[in-house]
Order: structure tokens, then sequence, then C-alpha cells
């Protein structure tokens, strides 16, 4: 009996380590490498892609969208961020442009 708890202990162990990030990952990262000279401008845009059961995708998430759907002519600084649930079975990716 200890055998099987032991044996059961490393498998659940284990399955966390291989599954960890997959069931729920959200990030965000910056598109800049001097972020304390960065100045963010007046106005905000986005612009946002989906994918769904990694069959279906749509949307326009480039940098581009997201300057003329926040009326940007100057871009300063831009994120990224990524959103992916159950392995990727729903995903977003957005594009934030900061600029005037």
């Amino acid at each position: 009996m200890k055998r099987f708890k032991w044996l059961t202990l490393v498998v659940l162990l284990l399955s966390a380590l291989f599954f960890s990030g997959c069931a729920y990952v959200h990030t965000k990262t910056p598109y800049d490498d001097n972020l304390d000279k960065t100045e963010l401008g007046t106005k905000v845009g986005t612009a946002q892609a989906y994918s769904v059961l990694w069959l279906v995708a749509w949307g326009d998430a480039s940098y581009a969208a997201a300057a003329k759907n926040g009326n940007i002519t100057v871009m300063r600084h831009a994120d990224q961020e990524s959103l992916s649930i159950l392995f990727g079975l729903y995903i977003r990716w957005r594009v934030m442009v900061y600029g005037d």
C-alpha cells in the first residue's frame, strides 16, 4: 500500500510539472528595451486576433491596425499581450500601441 501511495504522489508531481502553464497562460511584454526613457504619448490603440480549437483564427493584431484604431500617427511604444486557455483551445493576441 505504501508503494501505491508513493507512486501516486510521483505521478501527480510529474504531471503537475509537465502540464504547468497549460491550463491558463496570460503574459504581457513590452516592445522596448529602454523603458526608463519611454514616452507613451496621449493616445492608445489596440488590435486583437483570436483562435479557437486550433481550427479557426480571425482578427488583425498588427501595429498598423492598433495605430489606426487609436488614431495614432506617431507610435512611441507598444506592448503585446497573449492569453491561452486549455492547451491553446482559446487564444487571444492583443497589441497595444501608444503615441500621438
